[in-house]
């Protein structure tokens, strides 16, 4: 018989069948035990094991390590809700082991994945091996009017995994765009809850990022015993491939890692987060950080895929980076890269402002969805004798803006929603500030 295996499951980490699998060490697995059972008062061994994602024969042994050494007990009770269960608790001993860990890391909570161990994981799921194509690409962006052309740059681009900077007027659809190629991706990849490093734990599944896929599981599978024979590494959350998308707010404190002096902890990086997804650098230019500097930083990750990380104590360590990077800017490239920087970002793609006639398009689907009805005299005064004034120069926030106005106006004026010149001189005035001098 013949048995399909999804994409997911070929990429899937490999299930943890002993504890020495888990590439920790076992005072760090004691530890981050008795620290979970402290801070959220779980006992039943299923509680337990979901807590520190192990599997719950590994939780077990952890848990009967943990009582040899008189750190964990038995409540000699069975809880009402599981009949074939009984609860454990630290005895005086394990609460003092627990705060004595706590008072050197106050991670708690899963069990990490050694960073070496990732790195195979991220080769395993890498975003150059997305076999993007065509239809995948137009399916994903069908909700744009974009300009001929544009996805046969864009294809090839995407699918390298490379980086990709896109650069035109403002208001033409680069964000839309950009989130459109994630959008195209459409598979899954394995994040762990957290990673280590010489002993340090690094916090990395972060829900503001990474979105968990629902997994369906069968009622013969509903039980902890047949949820104890996991189908991966049950360290890791099964998430679409990540976005990370930044603005102005983008600094070069953000691409390196975040330590918690209080709870002497750390973060991942946001491109560490971003790591078999797209990173997005929207408005490239408006940061307090040159863009210059920006890119300089990202050099040796676009070139070497990976990147340099450090901790607190200087000690400097590598780490994957396997992102799709793309820059947005305003900007003319040569205002603010060096060719240096230019040649080590793979695509360049200009994304000009539509065309008289994609403007129309645009326009006409906008006013459809909000509905605007279309008035010929009324186009015909915004391109003749509006439009002139700024040169005909059309941008694709245009529509939306012009025809929001008008609804709002008719909504002030209590009277259906309709399409005037003069309702269209009044939207086109606060499109625009007027060039003038104010006199303080």
């Amino acid at each position: 018989m013949n048995v399909q295996v999804s994409q997911s499951e070929l990429m899937a980490p490999p299930p943890l069948r002993k504890l020495s699998d888990t590439g920790l060490t076992p005072v760090m697995m004691r530890d981050i035990l008795l620290k979970t059972v402290f801070r959220k008062n779980v006992e039943k061994a299923s509680e337990i094991a979901k807590a520190i994602a192990l599997p719950i024969p590994l939780a077990q042994e952890l848990i009967d390590t943990l009582r040899d050494l008189n750190l964990m007990q038995a409540t000699g009770t069975m809880h009402a809700t599981s009949s074939s269960e009984m609860g454990f608790q630290l005895t005086d001993g394990g609460k003092a082991r627990a705060l004595d860990a706590l008072s050197q890391s106050e991670y708690y909570g899963p069990m990490p994945v050694p960073l070496e161990d990732y790195k195979a994981q991220v080769k395993r799921q890498s975003i150059r091996d997305v076999k993007l194509t065509r239809d995948m690409l137009e399916r994903s962006m069908g909700h744009l009017i974009l300009p001929k052309g544009l996805i046969d740059q864009l294809g090839p681009a995407v699918g390298s995994g490379r980086s990709v900077l896109m650069y035109g007027p403002p208001g033409n659809g680069k964000s839309s765009i950009a989130e459109g190629i994630r959008a195209a991706m459409g598979d899954n990849i394995y994040v762990p809850h957290a990673l280590s490093y010489a002993g340090q734990v690094i916090t990395m599944f972060d829900p503001i990022v990474h979105s968990p896929v629902k997994v369906t599981e069968d009622s013969a599978e509903a039980s902890p015993l047949r949820k104890a024979a996991a189908r991966f590494d049950t360290r890791y959350i099964l998430c679409t491939r990540p976005t990370v998308m930044t603005g102005g707010e983008l600094s070069l404190s953000m691409l390196d890692l975040n330590y918690n002096a209080v709870s002497r902890t750390y973060q991942a990086s946001l491109q560490l987060k971003s790591t078999g997804g797209v990173f997005i650098v929207d408005d490239l230019g408006r940061q307090d950080e040159p863009p210059q500097a920006l890119i300089n930083r990202w050099i040796v990750p676009l070139e070497e895929s990976k990147d340099i990380l450090g901790l607190q104590s200087g000690e400097k360590f590598e780490v994957p980076f396997d992102t799709l990077v793309i820059f947005s800017t305003n900007f003319h490239p040569n205002e603010i890269f060096d060719q240096a920087a230019l040649r080590r970002i793979f695509f360049k793609i200009k994304i000009d402002g539509p065309t008289q006639e994609d403007f129309l398009k645009i326009f006409a689907m906008v006013a459809r969805k909000k509905g605007m009805p279309l008035d010929e005299a009324a186009l015909v005064h915004l391109l003749k004798v509006k439009y002139p004034t700024i040169d005909s120069v059309y941008a694709n926030y245009q529509p939306v803006f012009l025809i929001d106005q008008m609804i709002s106006i008719c909504e002030f004026e209590g009277i259906p929603y309709q399409m005037t010149p003069d309702l269209i001189d009044r939207a086109w005035a606060n499109m625009f500030v007027r060039d003038e001098k104010i006199i303080k």
